[in-house]
């Protein structure tokens, strides 16, 4: 009933939010008399901002369309190699007639971007994507939103999301690199291990970043909620069905419209303090401010609808159960082993100030890696980084990323790692 509520309510609040916006360019635009009134910028400026907090945020796009390499502008264009019914790899393309360029990209290392499930786009790792274009091939899961995949697609577990990660790096090849962000951390090293334990060909390397693999360590606010509350509260409180005006009416999800409020609770102060002073900007003419305000809570805003049982099933297995770290973790009747990984090296990244992956949670994959010789596991606190800061923005371009590219150039090519054993490709 809650989401079917909160629809109504959206709907409702669609007309208004319109009739705030036009107003507000009534108020604003210099060929409007009212634009010349007493007040004006005030009001076109409360105006504006009670439209972006009554509209709905659509899906945003990555809108990569070219980056800089070596001083050349290269092409960017969006692929879609592989589409599954909860999501699609893509690939940025890279395109120049520079044929100076255009060899030395050929020989860059290729990386899978596994983006996280956990209610927003994956659009959210766009400056990741950007940074990372530079110097590598680039490829990234994207998705999709729960409530868009009609029932007959069947269920998707986090037994599935494993299949998933692991279909992908088949598609791509041994050669590739892994980069996990934040939820994807524990689910990807599954699928390397199970790989691994498999016989199979594994990554190269792979880099773990703000995830939750020992969620017991440093518990935040996020994990303090998962684990002190019962499973059955999460069934029962959580956890709705689709309405009719979608395409996946009728799906059980967690709704993504809930993981956004709590992020919001989580720091409403900050949250209305940055709404304040987007009203200042547009007050003062500040256009710069004001659209760095849009851009993030553009990508902020949208959010997406997780499947229930994958969920579920991520509650219990890494927030509850523990199980990837107790060695109690079992996928389609096979047992995790994160030991059986000897032939890919390892990089966690945390940031410092990180309120959503406590510090040393992701570190722990060191102490599960046994397999991996040490000279091969690498890790890097980012200083005066939060959780975002390790994957986007200022931190993420000067401090992060350099340790990222450095890494994976370094494992990048056959014969690296000296414990590495000859492993059988994968029929």
């Amino acid at each position: 009933m809650l989401y079917q509520l909160y629809e109504t309510q959206r709907a409702l609040m669609s007309p208004f939010a319109e009739f705030a916006s036009a107003s507000a360019k009534l108020y604003s635009h210099p060929l409007s008399p009212f634009a010349h009134t007493p007040m004006s910028q005030r009001l076109s400026a409360g105006l504006d901002l009670m439209h972006r907090l009554a509209k709905e945020y659509e899906k945003p796009e990555f809108d990569i369309r070219g980056i800089e390499v070596d001083g050349v502008e290269v092409a960017v264009q969006e692929l879609v190699p592989v589409t599954k019914p909860f999501c699609r790899l893509l690939r940025f393309k890279r395109y120049t007639d520079d044929l100076a360029v255009l060899s030395k990209m050929k020989e860059q290392p290729t990386v899978l971007v596994v983006a996280p499930l956990s209610g927003h786009h994956s659009t959210l790792l766009r400056d990741t994507v950007k940074q990372l274009l530079k110097d590598h091939k680039v490829f990234i899961t994207d998705w999709t939103d729960a409530r868009m995949v009609p029932l007959e697609n069947g269920p998707f577990h986090l037994d599935d999301y494993i299949a998933y990660v692991q279909e992908f790096i088949r598609h791509i090849g041994p050669e590739c690199h892994v980069i996990s962000v934040c939820q994807p951390t524990v689910p990807v090293l599954a699928a390397i291990s199970l790989m691994a334990s498999q016989g199979e060909t594994t990554p190269r390397s792979m880099t773990m970043m703000g995830g939750p693999i020992d969620a017991s360590k440093s518990p935040t606010a996020v994990n303090n909620l998962a684990m002190n509350r019962s499973f059955s509260w999460f069934e029962t409180n959580v956890i709705y069905r689709v309405p009719t005006n979608f395409p996946g009416a009728g799906r059980a999800v967690y709704p993504g419209f809930l993981q956004h409020t709590g992020f919001v609770a989580m720091n409403p102060d900050r949250h209305a303090t940055s709404h304040y002073d987007y009203f200042l900007d547009l007050v003062q003419g500040d256009d710069e401010g004001a659209e760095a305000h849009r851009q993030f809570y553009d990508e902020y805003n949208a959010v997406l609808d997780m499947p229930a049982e994958y969920y579920l099933d991520t509650i219990k297995t890494v927030f509850q159960d523990f199980a990837l770290i107790n060695g109690t973790w079992v996928v389609n009747g096979q047992l995790v082993r994160p030991q059986d990984i000897k032939g890919t090296a390892l990089l966690t990244v945390e940031g410092e100030l990180d309120d959503i992956s406590g510090a040393g949670q992701t570190r722990a994959a060191h102490d599960l890696c046994s397999g991996i010789e040490r000279e091969d596991q690498h890790h890097y606190v980012a200083e005066g980084a939060g959780h975002y800061g390790i994957f986007s923005g200022r931190r993420w371009r000067e401090k992060v990323y350099p340790q990222v590219r450095d890494f994976i150039a370094k494992y990048d090519h056959a014969g690296t790692m000296a414990a590495a054993p000859k492993r059988r490709k994968r029929s």
